[in-house]
């Protein structure tokens, strides 16, 4: 068995997507498993055309090439038209509930196509029982859907906590966009005035709305959108911030959760979508469109800061065991193994 596994998204500057391919592919090699990473470092995924370019012509066409035997299309995208057999991980269904695609084309692309595609899938993987809930409620009511939980990279392990107690900073991770609701933060900010926002990631025109809203609550000083940052400035965030905050309305997952429980990080998380299960019941869970209650229990994780940061170490353990690579590569492999 080779097993061809898209990597597109890991060439590169890799966030989100990216990092889950190019860990797994990690993962994977550990375990004795042959695979052949595809990806054509000329193609930008990030626009439509050549997504599309990607996900049905040029991966399966790369599959085939690679004398691979079974194709594991790991964007949450796969190839309509194929010549062995393939799975999908399947990391979130936001194009069906969030709407986040809002032009005729991409909705009929991710929404209509991609739907016949994952029910050609051998397997489908999601990265969390809510995911899978998800699959079967807009996808396919009768399918076998697996679950496997992504790992988290075992440096987070390795950060020493520091928080800067002089001058506290709650971190964000992840693209500024509208499901990730950083403007309830915003709001919350204006309420919690020895506090500084540092929000990590991609920026979309979200990111603009961002800025006038906290231009307006005058807390532009006090909001930090830094963009993209490599991975030891990451870790230095990390290792310095009092909290992370994830206020997300949506996620299949909740990478930025899993990474900051991981490190030892006191966390806030919105209870919604699979932040609940991630969250397990270490991580208070806010109403995403309540700055009042935000604003209220980053109050409370800043006073009481020396008890929440023994709390969350004394999670740190289990958290890892949760999120393991060897534990997700070793169920893949199970799960390759049985559809090949």
């Amino acid at each position: 068995m080779i097993v061809g596994l898209d990597t597109q998204l890991a060439v590169g500057t890799a966030t989100g997507i990216g990092t889950y391919q190019r860990d797994l592919a990690r993962a994977l090699r550990a375990e004795g498993v042959e695979i052949r990473a595809l990806h054509a470092p000329r193609i930008d995924p990030w626009r439509f055309d050549r997504r599309v370019m990607w996900d049905q012509v040029l991966l399966p066409l790369a599959a085939a090439r690679s004398g691979a035997t079974l194709l594991h299309a790991t964007a949450g995208t796969m190839p309509l038209v194929r010549t062995m057999p393939a799975l999908v991980t399947v990391h979130d269904l936001a194009w069906f509930r969030v709407q986040s695609h809002t032009r005729a084309y991409a909705r009929a692309y991710f929404g209509t196509l991609q739907r016949r595609a994952y029910r050609g899938a051998c397997a489908v993987v999601c990265d969390s029982n809510f995911s899978a809930s998800e699959y079967r409620e807009l996808v396919d009511g009768d399918a076998r859907v697996d679950v496997v939980y992504p790992g988290v990279d075992e440096r987070f392990a390795r950060i020493v906590r520091d928080p800067d107690r002089d001058a506290p900073f709650a971190l964000v991770v992840g693209t500024v966009e509208a499901r990730k609701n950083l403007l309830v933060l915003v709001e919350a900010l204006a309420a919690v005035p020895d506090l500084r926002i540092v929000s990590v990631g991609p920026q979309t025109r979200y990111a603009e709305r961002v800025r006038a809203r906290a231009a307006e609550l005058g807390v532009t000083d006090r909001l930090v959108l830094r963009g993209y940052v490599d991975r030891a400035e990451l870790d230095e965030l990390y290792a310095r911030a009092a909290c992370a905050l994830v206020p997300s309305v949506y996620e299949g997952f909740g990478y930025a959760l899993a990474e900051a429980l991981c490190a030892g990080l006191p966390a806030l998380a919105a209870n919604t979508s699979s932040l609940i299960e991630v969250a397990g019941a270490s991580v208070p869970l806010l109403p995403p469109a309540d700055p009042a209650a935000w604003a209220a229990e980053i109050r409370a994780v800043l006073a009481a800061a020396e008890a929440r940061e023994r709390d969350a170490a004394q999670m740190r353990a289990a958290h890892r065991t949760r999120f393991s690579w060897t534990t997700a590569a070793r169920a893949m492999r199970a799960i390759y193994a049985r559809t090949a």
